[in-house]
């Protein structure tokens, strides 16, 4: 169901490197506080479509909408104030390795804000905290485990107070537990904080935790083949890619039990 007011609308966008078309013809919608999960298959063009939200690649055509204002056609400044509203944790982390994690959280406060050495670390102990991290202030990021590394990256790009938040396969890498932890901690900042959140994986038990709603980039048919609640889908897919994709980690426990057989 298309939100009335969306905070983000993605409106006829074609993603291409040179004549090479990715995706094309996209259109979907992400409500106020809603988890949109992007999912399919790799090299489906997943990533890429969040470069293309987040204004690190521009459209071969269509456009992005910012609660009703073209992210795509504004100039310079307009873009840079609606890019202050976004948060982001990608695929690494992307930590300064010779910076501590505290160093790393205050770095967009330094940047973009008045605030004093004082007030800076205030801020950057209470984001650490709400990530689960109090304590690890001074802690280089070689010193933390993949999750926690993870965490960290979270407390940075929640460094500026965003209002929506973009996530890079958050749980690449990542054993299951620690997993399960980083999805709860994303439900825990969508609750507490109201925001509006972008999810890139292909992770089943991420998709069926955390998703209110997911949209389907079919990698053969270059376009969106399906969009809705992960559960729905799971029961009534649109097509064998969605059912397939949704059911393959059934068909691996088959599999291994067959050859443990």
């Amino acid at each position: 169901m298309s939100d009335p007011s969306p905070r983000i609308q993605v409106s006829e966008l074609t993603m291409a490197y040179g004549s090479f078309v990715v995706q094309r013809d996209l259109d979907f919608s992400v409500g106020a506080g809603e988890i949109l999960i992007i999912m399919g298959g790799s090299g489906c063009g997943k990533s890429t479509l969040l470069k293309h939200l987040i204004g690190l690649k521009e459209p071969a055509k269509g456009e992005v909408f910012y609660d009703g204002e073209s992210f795509t056609e504004a100039s310079a400044g307009e873009r840079n104030a609606m890019q202050r509203r976004f948060g982001v944790l990608y695929q690494q982390g992307a930590l300064w390795s010779s910076m501590t994690v505290a160093e790393n959280v205050a770095l967009p406060l330094q940047e973009y804000t008045q605030l004093g050495p004082r007030e800076i670390d205030l801020i950057v102990r209470y984001k650490l905290a709400l990530v689960g991290l109090r304590g690890f202030e001074n802690y280089f990021p070689s010193g933390l485990s993949g999750g926690m590394r993870k965490r960290a990256g979270l407390a940075r790009a929640m460094a500026l107070d965003p209002d929506i938040l973009f996530f890079d396969e958050p749980s690449a890498g990542l054993d299951p537990i620690t997993s399960r932890r980083l999805d709860d901690t994303i439900l825990q900042l969508r609750e507490s904080l109201g925001a509006t959140v972008v999810v890139v994986t292909h992770e089943l038990s991420s998709i069926f935790a955390i998703a209110d709603r997911a949209i389907f980039l079919d990698a053969k048919e270059r376009t969106i083949t399906a969009q809705g609640s992960p559960r729905e889908l799971l029961e009534n897919p649109p097509n064998e890619a969605v059912h397939d994709f949704l059911t393959r980690n059934q068909t691996e426990n088959l599999e291994h039990a067959g050859q443990r057989l």
